[in-house]
């Protein structure tokens, strides 16, 4: 009776956490539909995004119920190919799809090192996880920095999640994190750090980067309210005109948000971002599960808040795809006889309400 009365307990909350997702997702879709009318800007960008994590995030769960190990594996390998088949030339420039292959190789570590977490037999989880640590390599041989930062440090802090008894804890830190790379972002394109540290971090970030923020920062402040319209920060910005090749983009999803939808926008981007975390807290999974996906989540926010990862529909997919498979109840009639597809049982350590 008990355990009939947790199981219902434990859907509940899963429903909440759905309900809140259906609802940010919908309004930031309707959010840039209300300012492309209001600004004559365009909202497939936007639109095509929210679908791509909606669906990542439907096939996700369905996947990692039926293949609780065997589908973050299949994600692993498949965002790993996505990142080497990204043109070479592109990978060694600070801007282009530089971003795009960090955030695709740190999506696929965190899929490998969920999949360690699910198997069961010790041989399983040590190859899976030398798979991860082999993804951070790669990162370095492709050239990607910021993917051989993050990579690694997604599989520390998966490491590291075994040891942690309560998963509000880790992600309350996970969410600060995120929130203090934001806020430097933003100080940085507001020239509010003090001018040694603002000349260090400009000869990491490129001035040309760092000009397009001061564009963004600078067109939010014309309407703070609606923002210029989704998809009109190209036209608008001055760095922009003046670049040989330029893509459109500021360059950082936070003053993207800023500058083409306001307040609001940022608000509902951010909105996204906790709704992903609160899931993880009621995911029926075990914690080390929730914690290295939301490690690999807030490495991707990270790197979406200094680049343009969050352009790419596949980065989008795949972090809905990763966000899923790490909220899914693999389904209890898993035969043991198939080991890839046999995942460990929760441990009752979810969020209390």
């Amino acid at each position: 009776m008990t355990s009939a009365a947790d199981a219902a307990t434990a859907g509940e909350r899963r429903n909440a956490s759905d309900a809140t997702g259906v609802i940010v997702l919908a309004a930031c879709a309707v959010w840039s539909l209300i300012t492309a009318a209001t600004q004559d800007g365009r909202p497939e960008g936007v639109l095509l995004a929210v679908l791509a994590v909606a669906a990542g995030y439907a096939s996700g769960r369905i996947l990692g119920a039926l293949l609780p190990v065997a589908a973050p594996l299949a994600g692993a390998l498949a965002g790993l190919g996505l990142a080497i088949a990204t043109p070479g030339p592109q990978i060694t420039l600070q801007l282009g799809h530089s971003g795009a292959t960090a955030a695709l190789l740190t999506l696929a570590t965190g899929a490998a090192c969920c999949a360690a977490w699910a198997a069961r037999p010790p041989a399983l989880r040590l190859t899976l996880r030398l798979l991860a640590a082999g993804i951070a390599v790669t990162a370095a041989l492709l050239g990607s920095t910021t993917g051989l930062v993050t990579c690694a440090g997604v599989l520390l802090c998966s490491l590291a999640a075994a040891r942690m008894r309560r998963r509000a804890l880790g992600l309350a830190g996970l969410a600060l994190a995120a929130a203090l790379v934001t806020g430097a972002t933003w100080a940085i394109a507001d020239d509010a750090l003090p001018d040694g540290l603002t000349a260090s971090l400009e000869g990491q970030l490129t001035q040309h980067r760092v000009l397009l923020w001061h564009d963004a920062l600078h067109l939010a402040r014309e309407d703070p309210a609606l923002g210029v319209g989704p998809g009109r920060y190209g036209e608008l910005s001055p760095t922009v005109a003046q670049s040989l090749v330029p893509d459109g983009k500021p360059h950082s999803a936070l003053l993207q948000q800023a500058a083409e939808q306001g307040v609001i926008g940022v608000a509902l981007l951010a909105a996204a971002f906790c709704w992903v975390l609160y899931a993880l807290g009621r995911a029926p999974r075990s914690t080390p599960i929730a914690l290295t996906a939301g490690a690999a989540l807030t490495a991707l926010a990270a790197i979406a808040s200094i680049g343009n990862a969050l352009s790419f529909t596949t980065v989008t997919a795949g972090a809905g795809l990763l966000a899923g498979l790490a909220t899914a109840r693999p389904l209890a009639d898993l035969g043991p006889e198939n080991v890839l597809d046999t995942a460990e049982r929760p441990r009752g350590d979810r969020m209390e309400p």
